[in-house]
């Protein structure tokens, strides 16, 4: 057996012999979220390491082409974040090559203000206006009809976030877009596999947005990944992520083209290399072999981890059902999640607050999450910024005091979820 045959075998012994500590109630930790690694993901994240690929290579150029043919998109482009697939994609729209169709500084962005703030910030540091809209309690998105009420003469575009995994009216939504020539971004990021009307999410939108930080439906430890179906998006895309080159050779490859030293670009020498020929105003947003080489191996158990979450929300929600003081979630209409949390919302007339419940639930060891930053407008980042308010965010408010989350990733198990169901009925039954 030669040496690296050898390492990668001790590598596998060695996760066999790690042991995980049996479910202790009130002992061990139920987490919200976290990354499920098995052996074959151990394997593969040092196989890498061997090889010493330590910028994006071949793995990377694979995941990307069997992540876009799992989610049915032509186009699939790793980043090293799911914030920074966010940024991508908004900056993409703001693209010259786009002509009159860019969005330019001072233009209009519907989204929603309750959500986490990477799905907004991109808007701002583009230079263009937030528009925020309410959301609906139960299902915790908005509606076709708030997102049509927030349209304006400045609007190009909405961006909005599946909620915890649970889809917005996307197939209306897309409609309403195209309809008023606007562009719709689907930050997709907690609600890989979900289905909306029998179709994938990720597949509404001009683009869409995933994440694999370890909390998300796979993982590569840190990464993201912007996919679209529109191949000139997906060049520009590919531009700004590659510090906005021209070129599209990949990393140590040269001339793909056959014209390098042909081409003619504004003011520069007749001739001058493609591959330091710059069109856009980019970034250094790539990602690594080594994370691609994991993500590649947690791909296999993408429906076996959406499975998963749908067995523990729906195991949580019978358990749950009928207890009074608490609003249950509630699948959008027509849609399949594949669930990133299980939310909860305090209602005004029960006889203990959010945070009576939360306390004793994290005493328990039950670990809980707010429901990201409930209303954004009332965040201090956000004081002084130029965004724009359609409506009453009084749903958006509610969240900010009432709203929380508790897991359903697949690392939870029956006895786990169980202990949730009477950590929670224990609690409201005494209060």
């Amino acid at each position: 057996m030669d040496i690296r045959s050898a390492l990668l075998e001790l590598t596998r012994k060695f996760h066999q012999e790690q042991t995980e500590d049996s479910f202790v109630p009130g002992e061990t930790a139920i987490l919200t979220s976290g990354a499920v690694l098995d052996e074959e993901d151990r394997v593969a994240f040092v196989e890498a390491a061997l090889e010493m690929t330590i910028a994006a290579g071949s793995r990377a150029r694979t995941f990307e082409s069997r992540f876009a043919r799992a989610m049915k998109v032509r186009k699939a482009h790793l980043t090293n974040s799911g914030s920074s697939a966010n940024l991508l994609a908004l900056s993409a729209l703001t693209s010259p090559q786009l002509e009159d169709a860019r969005l330019v500084p001072g233009d209009e962005v519907i989204t929603v203000a309750t959500g986490f703030p990477t799905t907004v910030n991109p808007v701002l540091q583009n230079g263009l206006v937030p528009v925020f809209v309410d959301i609906e309690l139960g299902t915790y998105n908005t509606t076709l009809e708030r997102i049509e009420e927030a349209i304006g003469p400045r609007t190009r575009a909405i961006m909005i976030a599946h909620a915890l995994g649970n889809p917005f009216p996307v197939a209306e939504i897309a409609e309403l877009a195209s309809r008023h020539d606007l562009f719709l971004v689907e930050d997709n990021c907690d609600a890989v596999g979900s289905y909306y009307q029998g179709r994938l999410t990720g597949t509404f939108g001009d683009l869409s947005t995933v994440s694999f930080y370890p909390a998300h439906h796979l993982t590569m430890g840190e990464g993201g990944c912007v996919l679209t179906g529109n191949l000139a998006l997906a060049r520009i895309v590919e531009s700004m992520r590659d510090w906005g080159r021209d070129c599209w050779c990949e990393p140590g490859e040269d001339n793909r083209c056959l014209r390098r030293f042909d081409y003619s670009f504004g003011t520069l020498p007749q001739g001058y290399d493609h591959k330091y020929v710059f069109s856009h105003v980019g970034y250094n947003l790539k990602t690594t072999d080594v994370q691609a080489a994991l993500g590649l191996s947690q791909l296999r158990r993408l429906e076996e981890f959406g499975a998963a979450r749908r067995r523990n929300w729906q195991r949580l929600r019978e358990g749950l059902h009928g207890v009074p003081g608490l609003l249950l979630p509630e699948a959008t209409p027509g849609s399949d999640p594949s669930w990133f949390g299980f939310v909860l919302t305090v209602l005004p007339d029960a006889p203990f607050t959010r945070s009576a419940l939360v306390t004793f639930l994290e005493d328990r060891k039950i670990r809980t999450r707010r429901l990201f930053a409930g209303n954004l407008t009332r965040h201090p980042a956000y004081e002084g910024r130029n965004f724009r308010v359609v409506g009453e965010l009084t749903n958006s408010d509610v969240t900010t005091e009432a709203t929380f989350w508790i897991g359903v990733y697949p690392g939870i198990t029956p006895e786990m979820v169980d202990y949730m169901v009477a950590s929670i009925r224990e609690f409201v039954a005494a209060s």
